[in-house]
C-alpha cells in the first residue's frame, strides 16, 4: 500500500519512535517537581524546547507546547486578540486558511468582532498589496498560513509581515504544513505548528509568541507552559516531536527528491488523463504536495478505486464530503472541485510507487467516468430554439457538468445552454469547465428550484 496523504498526517519518523520509547522511561515524572525524577524530566523538556525553538527561529522562552496544532491556533488567535482589545476587534485572515483559523475567526465574529477575508488568485496565493490594504487602525491581528495544506502553494509571508509591521499589527503564521521543510521567513509575531505534520507523534502542537507582542492567555490560569497551555505536559511526545523536527530538517536531499517526484506527477498527469486541471502554484509550493481535479468524476468513487488499487490519497471534492460542500480552498481559488485528488508524499516515498500511481491513474479515472455514464440526452434536455435547457436538479457532482458537456455541441455557436442545478459544486465547476474547454460562462440566474447556469458555445 502506497501512503500518499502525508499532508493529513505523516508516518511516524524513525527518530521520533526512538525518542518516544526512550523518554517513556526517562520522562514520566512531573517536570515541575524538584526531586531527581522531576529534574530529569525538566531537563528533557528544556532540551526539547531549545531544539524546537532553534528550528522555528525564536527564543526558547517564546515557545510553548500545546495539546495539538488546532489548540495552538485557537490559543494564539484568542490571546493576541485579547491582548490588543484596546486597539480594536478587527481580525484579518486569508480565504484559504486552515479550518482551525477560520473557526477561530467565526468565534471572534460571534462575540462581536469583525473579520476580513483576503481573497486569493487561481494559484491560491494572496496579493501582498491587497492584504496590506485591509490593515486598519482597529486591526488587532492578521493571520496568514505559510503554505496551503490542500494545494501546497506558498504564501508571500515576508511581504505581508513587512506590511503588518509597518502598520503595527502582529501577524500570526500557521506553519503546520511547512515547518518540517524549513523556517518561515519574515518578521512574523506569532507562529503555530503541529508535530504530526512532520513525522512526530500526534497530540503535540507548538505556539511561539515573540517578545513585545501583547498577549493575554484566555481561560482559567495555569502554571504550565507560561500559562498559555494548561495541563500536564505530554513529555515523551514532546521529546519525540522535537527530535523528529530536527531529523527532517537535516534531510535536505529528501526534500529535493520529493519535489522532483511531485513535479513528475504535475507534468505527466495532464498528458495521461484527459480533462484534468492541475491546481496550485507551479513553482512556489511545498515539495511533497500536488493536487489535480478530473472532469466528469465522482471524487468519492475515485478515492475508493485508488484505495482498492493500493494508493491512499485525499480529496477536496464535495463528492467526498458528508455536507456536499466543496473545499473552501478550491472554492476561493475558483478552480475545478469535482474529482479532486491531493497527493502528498511522505519522506521515503519510492519512485516506483509514483510510477505505479501514474500507470494506474488513467485506467482508474476512465473506469469511474464509464461507471457514472450519462443519461440519454432526451431524458434531461429539451430544445428551446437555438438554446437548450439541461435539467440536473437533484443530481450531484459531476453529473451537471457531464450533462453540459454532452449537449454543448447541440447548440449553434453563440447558442446558450442553461444548466438547472441545486448542487453547490455546480456554481464552481461549471465556470471552471468553461475555462478548461474554451466556452463562455455567461452567469447564474435564479430558477424555480436551484439555479440556472448559462453557458454560451464559443467553438
Amino acid at each position: 500500500m502506497a501512503y500518499f496523504d502525508a499532508a493529513s498526517a505523516a508516518p511516524l519518523h524513525p527518530v521520533a519512535r526512538q525518542a518516544l520509547l526512550a523518554s517513556l522511561d526517562e520522562g514520566w515524572a512531573d517536570p515541575a517537581r524538584l526531586y531527581r525524577e522531576g529534574r530529569r524530566a525538566r531537563l528533557l523538556l528544556d532540551a526539547a524546547r531549545e531544539a524546537t525553538a532553534e528550528c522555528v527561529g525564536c527564543r526558547p522562552d517564546e515557545l510553548v507546547f500545546t495539546p495539538s496544532g488546532t489548540r495552538a491556533v485557537h490559543s494564539g488567535v484568542a490571546g493576541a486578540l485579547a491582548g490588543r482589545r484596546r486597539v480594536g476587534s478587527h481580525l484579518i485572515v486569508s480565504a484559504v486558511e486552515h479550518s482551525s483559523v477560520l473557526h477561530a475567526a467565526e468565534a471572534h465574529e460571534a462575540r462581536g468582532g469583525s473579520v476580513t477575508q483576503v481573497p486569493v488568485d487561481r494559484a491560491g496565493a494572496v496579493d501582498p498589496a491587497a492584504y496590506a490594504a485591509t490593515l486598519g487602525e482597529d486591526t488587532a491581528l492578521a493571520c496568514l498560513q505559510s503554505a496551503n495544506h490542500e494545494v501546497g502553494t506558498e504564501q508571500p509571508v515576508s511581504r505581508v509581515a513587512e506590511a503588518c509591521r509597518a502598520a503595527g499589527v502582529p501577524l500570526l503564521v500557521d506553519a503546520a504544513q511547512s515547518l518540517g521543510w524549513g523556517r518561515v521567513e519574515g518578521d512574523w509575531s506569532l507562529l503555530t505548528g503541529s508535530a504530526h505534520k512532520w513525522g512526530g507523534p500526534s497530540g503535540v502542537g507548538l505556539l511561539a509568541v515573540r517578545k513585545g507582542v501583547r498577549f493575554a492567555p484566555q481561560g482559567p490560569g495555569d502554571e504550565r507552559e507560561s500559562g498559555r497551555a494548561p495541563g500536564f505536559e505530554n513529555l515523551p511526545a514532546i521529546v519525540a516531536a522535537a527530535a523528529s523536527l530536527r531529523a527532517v530538517r537535516a534531510e535536505a536531499a529528501e526534500a529535493a527528491r520529493l519535489r522532483e517526484l511531485t513535479e513528475r506527477i504535475r507534468t505527466r498527469v495532464p498528458g495521461l488523463v484527459p480533462d484534468v486541471e492541475v491546481v496550485g502554484d507551479p513553482s512556489r509550493r511545498l515539495p511533497g504536495i500536488v493536487t489535480f481535479s478530473c472532469l466528469y468524476v465522482d471524487g468519492e468513487t475515485l478515492l475508493h478505486e485508488l484505495d482498492r488499487a493500493g494508493f491512499s490519497v485525499s480529496s477536496g471534492s464535495s463528492c467526498t464530503s458528508s455536507t456536499l460542500t466543496p473545499s473552501h480552498v478550491l472554492k476561493a481559488m475558483g478552480v475545478l472541485t469535482e474529482g479532486n485528488v491531493r497527493v502528498s508524499l511522505p519522506p521515503g516515498t519510492a519512485a516506483e510507487d509514483v510510477e505505479r500511481f501514474l500507470e494506474v491513474l488513467p485506467g482508474t479515472v476512465a473506469a469511474v467516468r464509464e461507471k457514472l455514464g450519462a443519461p440519454a440526452a432526451t431524458e434531461n434536455v429539451r430544445a428551446a430554439g437555438p438554446d437548450l435547457v439541461v435539467d440536473a436538479l437533484g443530481r450531484r457532482c459531476p453529473i451537471p457538468v457531464i450533462e453540459l458537456a454532452k449537449v454543448i455541441g447541440d447548440v449553434p455557436v453563440g447558442g446558450i445552454v442553461r444548466v438547472l442545478s441545486d448542487d453547490e459544486a455546480a456554481r464552481l465547476d461549471i465556470p471552471a469547465w468553461c475555462e478548461m474547454r474554451g466556452q463562455e460562462y455567461v452567469g447564474e440566474e435564479k430558477a424555480d428550484k436551484g439555479s440556472a447556469y448559462l453557458v454560451r458555445r464559443v467553438s
